[in-house]
């Protein structure tokens, strides 16, 4: 079986009980704001204020990830 997860390097921006806000734009003055579910996702720590998150492919492409 196949799986449709996949994962993204991403700087973190804000983590709240329901969901984190992540930015794929090297912009820090006005980055384009990504929020994803915890519900859908799976994240870790890879560095200063970078995550790599596990999630679905269909979320990444809804979202413009990928």
């Amino acid at each position: 079986m196949k799986s449709n997860l996949i994962d993204i390097e991403c700087r973190l921006l804000v983590i709240t009980d329901k969901a984190i806000c992540v930015t794929m734009d090297d912009d820090v003055e006005s980055p384009e704001k990504i929020w994803l579910p915890k519900s859908q996702i799976e994240f870790e720590n890879s560095g200063i204020m970078l995550v790599e998150v596990t999630l679905p492919e269909w979320l990444a492409i809804e979202k413009g990830m990928v």
